[in-house]
């Protein structure tokens, strides 16, 4: 027993020896940098080299003959070329793939980027395979999201720009004909002041209305969530906007579960349902009817405000809350391009037509009754508000109108 521990002992320092001795050399800068292939191939010569160290060492202490010894050290050279080899040509497909990998990884996000078209010769360089292709598809996403970001922003800055230059040029119309002397007569000036307060208001509103949504879309919209019930909401609004209503001639009548409560943010959300009624309302015709619904449905506070706009033209139902989008040729809403030259009073809006003669698309409003903004803004305020309680907002057409559906989670 003796014996053969001696020889175990003896065989495993000539082998450990090798690799030792190999150190230096696999700890090259050359070889650092060197293929998979090659790396493979000093392993194997390594792993032969130990193999071939211990054989001698124990064939010296065991006092083989020369002839037996060389035989061994024959039989284990050879095998070291054909492991090499071996070794070698196993490689290549390795290789192919972490090159392949490797210039996948430089076209990421980029159109010249082919995802994997065969699997990788081993489970890591699969696993890392994957992980290339999903984080193309993510960068790809998100490239086309700053894009649209930033053609929104454009667009925004080019509209918000135009739509300030409107009241301010109604503003400097009337001043000057005031100045000038043109209007003497007291109901004449009291009318040309009246146009310069609306002016006022509806850059008051532009600007607050701008406010709200960089807030939004800083994410610094603090919330002040309190337990309501869900008809209360609902019937604050519907107070709200009856005024509105009465004078366009619009029914509005609004219904909810009287045992549902929700935890929201009264003031936002009372601002999402004002928004929407107050643009369900403008976009009515006389006679017709703005109703506004409230109830549960999975766990969730759903409040739909149905309108009979005619309904809005699928093209633009996409668009409806992106910012500044109005779905109108003309950035100058009407009414306030004759404020603007000739300082006419129109206090409400002309209502819109039918979709097939032309109706406005219905996308913008503000919080003041019959004074909005009218910048586009509106809903995309809304969209903001129900995303930070963690909701989502919608709209479809239904016969003869559409009908915005906000969806609240009933705890925050």
């Amino acid at each position: 027993m003796t014996a053969f521990l001696e020889i175990a002992g003896i065989a495993l320092g000539c082998s450990l020896a090798a690799p030792l001795l190999a150190l230096p050399l696999l700890r090259l800068r050359v070889l650092w940098r060197a293929s998979v292939r090659i790396w493979g191939a000093a392993v194997v010569v390594v792993g032969v080299g130990a193999m071939a160290a211990g054989v001698a060492g124990t064939a010296e202490a065991m006092f083989l003959s020369n002839h037996d010894l060389d035989v061994v050290l024959i039989v284990l050279a050879v095998s070291a070329v054909a492991a090499t080899t071996t070794t070698l040509w196993l490689g290549r497909p390795v290789a192919r793939a972490s090159v392949t990998l490797t210039d996948a990884a430089g076209h990421l996000g980029e159109d010249g980027y082919r995802p994997s078209w065969a699997t990788p010769p081993t489970a890591e360089l699969a696993a890392i395979a994957r992980a290339l292709d999903d984080t193309h598809v993510r960068l790809v996403a998100a490239r086309e999201r700053e894009r649209a970001l930033e053609a929104s922003r454009r667009e925004l800055v080019a509209w918000v720009s135009h739509d300030l230059r409107t009241p301010i040029a109604g503003i400097r119309a009337t001043a000057e004909a005031l100045d000038d002397g043109v209007v003497t007569d007291a109901a004449t000036v009291a009318r040309y002041h009246r146009t310069m307060v609306r002016a006022c208001e509806r850059l008051t509103t532009m600007v607050d209305d701008l406010f709200e949504l960089s807030r939004l879309h800083a994410g610094t919209l603090e919330l002040t969530l309190e337990r309501v019930a869900l008809s209360d909401v609902i019937s604050d609004a519907v107070a709200a906007a009856d005024p509105l209503a009465r004078a366009k001639g619009v029914l509005l009548h609004g219904h909810a579960d009287n045992t549902a409560k929700v935890e929201v943010d009264v003031a936002e959300v009372g601002r999402v349902l004002t928004n929407l009624l107050v643009n369900a309302i403008r976009h009515t015709p006389s006679d017709g009817t703005v109703a506004v619904t409230g109830q549960v449905s999975d766990r969730r506070a759903v409040l739909a405000v149905a309108d009979s706009c005619g309904g809005i033209p699928d093209a633009d139902l996409g668009r409806l809350f992106e910012t500044g989008y109005r779905g109108e040729t003309a950035r100058t809403p009407r009414g306030l391009a004759a404020e603007a030259g000739t300082a006419h009073d129109t206090r409400h809006d002309t209502p819109h037509d039918s979709p097939q003669h032309g109706r406005e698309v219905r996308t913008d409003q503000g919080s003041r009754f019959g004074q909005g903004s009218r910048s586009g803004l509106g809903l995309a305020i809304v969209r903001g508000i129900v995303e930070a309680h963690g909701g989502d907002v919608t709209v479809h057409n239904i016969a003869g109108g559409c009908r915005f559906v906000v969806a609240l989670p009933l705890t925050a």
